[in-house]
Formats: structure tokens, C-alpha cells, sequence
């Protein structure tokens, strides 16, 4: 018995497992399931049991062409090229397809069925949850499906993806990354459906005004060129536009400034806060839109944006919720999580302020400590080991008028060390690591400190899930999880876990 697959092509034979894929095999693949963040799976028969290949960002139901990235003995990793035939549940968006945006075609209503099952699973499996529906409190959707990122990153390249012919051609591209290439742009002639629709819509007339300059935009391969990166921030309460254009040095001098300038207040009017020009020299590969020199040509540095009545002012370089509006639910989340009118650890209401204090690890800028400070009445203390981003906390809670917060530039493992006042009176600690999630190291150090209460934060479920075992050892017991649809049309989902210690 022998399973068959085609390769550009080619139809070959695999007896067994004896004869397996090369890096760069291009496969015509139909995608039958699907894992949690988007592995869509197919499955190849052999005589000795099912081949599994894993698509990124690919819908059961689809025929893909994709590339082989890494091949086991038992599975194979590809990347995702094109969707040939798309699945039957799969309906027209009206939006111009994108890379960032995969499931664009896929109804709301099934993305989320789609990223509860797979999240939950993960739990079960390496977690080890078993009874995970117990704890479960549902899912919270975005309160808009459609155009909610307030920042969007576009490329210039003089490489451009044709998506009719599929083939890569020289001219001058912006728009964003063809998807697997860091050298090939696909231009955007239209809205996305993910971000500001005015800006999305006219930025053909700018691409257009960029390329009448007469200078060339950025050739990876050869690593020479004037345009790279066009950035934009949005500030959702006021509707303001913050742009960065991000450019090399070369022919600077022919650069026309004041006309930028004044055709971006053409296209864009009053809404324009401000407009940076970055200079990168940077010939790397995967250079990085905020590297480089800034310098403000027009208007202010700065945007305002709202949460739960307290503003932030943010600039082209903070890192901020990139879907404020559905940040709003996700924070609401950790707030009723750390109300102390539902906290069973509660000493009594008499004391409680003064003795107990809710930690908000990995603090940042101080967004999720003042929101908690505002709505708990609770004592609160922001811990970051960037001692930029506690000063940037410490600003924003003087200009909002928060009291009841501190903010320390520390590490976890020595806080108590530093601070003994602290110690036994941290009742909750909240928990926001970054997408790679917490180092067994810091989650041990984490659990030194002691706090009855874990309200842990993950923009990545997997390594939530993993870290279930640690805390297990250490006597913390998963009482609530949550999932909230940060990033519709994407494999992303956020979590928010609960875990309680037995007194």
C-alpha cells in the first residue's frame, strides 16, 4: 500500500515512511483539521500509520499550495503560498485579501467555535485540565469585528508578488510582506477591513506621490534604497493620525520634506496629530520599522488614546493594546477577577486596604495598575524591570490623577529583598508576559512571592497552559479561565486564568 502526493506537479509515491519531504518542496495539499493558532493539518496514509503535515494559517476544507519548511519522521511543517479552492464555508469579506489576515473569509461565529475548541484543548492535553469545562467562563468577543487595530505597518519594496500570475516582478511596492518572504511586497489598493479604512483606501495616491519623487524604494536583496517603512498609529478616541515614514540616508538631500508634508494634509487633513521621519541604515535582513533616528517634522509626538476613563498618551515606539476597544473587556476581565467584594481571601473590609496591595507584574507603561487602582479602591504597586517604562507609568498616573499606585523598577526575584514592607501583604498578583510567555526561572520567583491569587494575563494559551504544571507543584489550583477575541480574523486568542492556593 502506498499514499500519493503531489510535488509542482509531480505525482511521487511514499512506501512507508522510507522516503520523505525536502526543505523547499513545494505540495498541493487539502487541509482536513485544524490545531490551536492555526496548523491547519493533513494527513498523508502510509503503510505504517497517517504523514501529518502542519499549514500555518490555513481552514480545514481548503486545497493550498504551501512549501516544506521542516520535515520529521513522522510530521512535516510547511508554509503556507496560496489558497487554490477555498472551503465551503467560506464567504466573500469585500475587503482586499492580506497576509496579517487569514481568516477573513471565515464567518465570525465559526472563528470562534474554531479558537475555543483548539484553546481548550491545549489545556487538557498540556496542562493536563482534564475537567476544564468546569472552570471555563466563556468567551468574550471583540465589540468590533472589523477595522479595530489602531497601528498598521506597511513596506516598501522594489520587489513586488503579482497575486494574478504569482510571480514576483521589479517596480515600486507599499503595502505588506508577501506572505514567507521578507523581500516581496504585495501592493494594497484598498481597505484590509483591519484598520482605518480613509487611510487604507487612498494609500495608492500616496504610493503614487512616493514613486513621482523619483526615488527608489527599498531593494532587499541588493540592501540599497531611500523608502522603507510608512507606519501609522490610530487613537480610536479622537481619531487622530499618528505617521511615521521610515527611510535610509542615501539622497536624502533630494528628499522634498515640506511637500510630504503638505500631501499628507491633503489626504488626511486635521485628522493628522503629527508626522515623525526616521532615518535606518540598518542592511539587515529583518530590520525593525523603530529602529533608527526620529526626528518630528509636523504636528506633536504624540496620540491620546481612552480605556475605562483614564487617558495614555502614546507614541510611535509604546507598546499599547493593539485593539483598544477590546482591551476595555479584557481588562474588565481582570478587575472583576481581583474585585475584593468577590475575593474569598479577603481579611476583613476594615483592614484590607491598608494591608493588602495587588501586584501588576510586568507593569509596562502602568495601563492594567491604574485601571485596578480605579476601579478595586485597592492598594496597588506596578513592577517592571524597565526602569523607561515605569517612568512613562509614573507620568501617566500624575497626569490622571490616580493615587493609591507605586511604581518600582525592580526584578521579581529580589522585590522582597528591596522593598520588606511588601511582604505577606500581596493578596493578587497580576500576570501580562509577553507572547513568549513566562521563563520557568521568573514563574518560580513569581510563586516565591507568596500571593494567595494568580490573575495570569497570556496573549499565547500554549504557554499558559504549560506553566499549569509548575504552579500546580506549588499547591495553585486554575479556578476560572476566559478567552477574549483580540485579533479577529487571525489564529490569535487571548486568555485569563485564575489560579487560587489552598490556605
Amino acid at each position: 500500500m502506498c499514499a500519493r502526493y503531489r510535488v509542482q506537479g509531480t505525482t511521487f509515491a511514499i512506501v512507508g515512511r522510507e522516503r520523505r519531504f525536502k526543505k523547499n518542496d513545494p505540495l498541493e495539499l487539502r487541509i482536513e483539521d485544524i490545531a490551536f493558532g492555526g496548523q491547519g493539518i493533513a494527513r498523508i496514509p502510509t503503510e505504517k500509520g497517517p504523514f501529518v503535515i502542519f499549514v500555518q494559517n490555513t481552514f480545514p476544507g481548503q486545497l493550498v499550495r504551501c512549501r516544506v519548511v521542516k520535515c520529521k519522521s513522522k510530521y512535516a511543517e510547511c508554509r503556507l503560498e496560496d489558497v487554490l479552492e477555498r472551503a465551503p464555508e467560506e464567504v466573500e469579506s469585500g475587503f482586499q485579501d492580506i497576509s496579517g489576515a487569514p481568516y477573513t473569509h471565515v464567518p465570525i461565529d465559526l472563528q470562534k467555535k474554531l479558537k475555543e475548541s483548539s484553546a481548550l484543548d491545549l489545556y487538557k492535553r498540556i496542562g493536563g485540565v482534564e475537567d476544564v469545562q468546569s472552570v471555563y467562563r466563556g468567551f468574550v468577543d471583540s465589540p468590533q469585528h472589523w477595522h479595530y487595530r489602531n497601528k498598521m505597518e506597511y513596506s516598501f519594496s522594489a520587489i513586488l508578488h503579482d497575486p494574478n500570475s504569482g510571480e514576483k516582478i521589479d517596480g515600486f511596492g507599499l503595502g505588506f510582506k508577501r506572505r514567507g518572504t521578507w523581500w516581496a511586497v504585495e501592493n494594497l489598493d484598498g481597505d484590509s477591513g483591519l484598520f482605518d479604512e480613509a487611510v487604507e483606501n487612498q494609500l495608492h495616491i500616496l504610493r503614487q506621490w512616493f514613486e513621482d519623487t523619483g526615488l527608489p524604494p527599498w531593494h532587499p536583496p541588493q540592501r540599497v534604497g531611500f523608502y522603507r517603512f510608512l507606519v501609522v498609529r490610530k487613537s480610536i478616541a479622537d481619531n487622530t493620525l499618528l505617521f511615521n515614514l521610515v527611510t535610509s540616508s542615501a539622497d536624502i538631500d533630494q528628499f522634498p520634506r515640506e511637500a510630504f508634508v503638505l500631501k499628507m494634509q491633503e489626504l488626511f487633513g486635521e485628522r493628522i496629530a503629527g508626522i515623525l521621519h526616521t532615518i535606518n541604515d540598518n542592511t539587515g535582513e529583518r530590520v525593525e520599522s523603530r529602529e533608527g533616528s526620529s526626528e518630528l517634522i509636523f504636528g506633536k509626538s504624540t496620540i491620546t488614546e481612552s480605556m475605562h476613563g483614564l487617558k495614555f498618551d502614546i507614541s510611535m515606539s509604546s507598546f499599547f493594546q493593539t485593539n483598544p476597544s477590546c482591551a476595555e473587556r479584557l481588562y474588565a476581565e481582570v478587575i472583576a477577577a481581583i474585585d475584593p467584594a468577590n475575593d474569598s481571601l479577603q481579611l476583613g473590609t476594615a483592614t484590607r486596604a491598608k494591608q493588602d496591595v495587588v501586584m501588576d507584574l510586568f507593569c509596562g507603561t502602568g495601563t492594567i495598575a491604574q485601571m485596578l487602582v480605579r476601579h478595586t479602591g485597592m492598594d496597588v504597586i506596578g513592577v517592571d524591570i524597565v526602569e523607561e517604562a515605569i517612568a512613562d507609568a509614573k507620568k501617566s498616573a500624575e497626569r490622571n490623577g490616580t493615587t493609591g499606585i507605586e511604581f518600582h523598577a525592580a526584578d521579581v526575584g529580589k522585590f522582597l529583598l528591596e522593598f520588606p514592607e511588601y511582604a505577606g501583604r500581596i493578596r493578587t498578583i497580576v500576570l501580562d508576559p509577553p507572547r513568549s510567555g513566562i521563563s520557568p526561572r521568573t514563574l518560580r520567583k513569581v510563586i516565591r512571592l507568596g500571593a494567595p491569587k494568580l490573575v495570569y494575563v497570556s496573549c499565547n494559551p500554549a504557554t499558559q497552559a504549560r506553566d499549569i504544571t509548575t504552579l500546580s507543584e506549588f499547591g495553585y489550583t486554575m479556578t476560572s479561565l476566559k478567552f477574549v477575541d483580540q485579533f479577529p480574523h487571525t489564529a490569535h486568542v487571548e486568555a485569563v486564568a485564575v489560579f487560587e492556593k489552598a490556605r
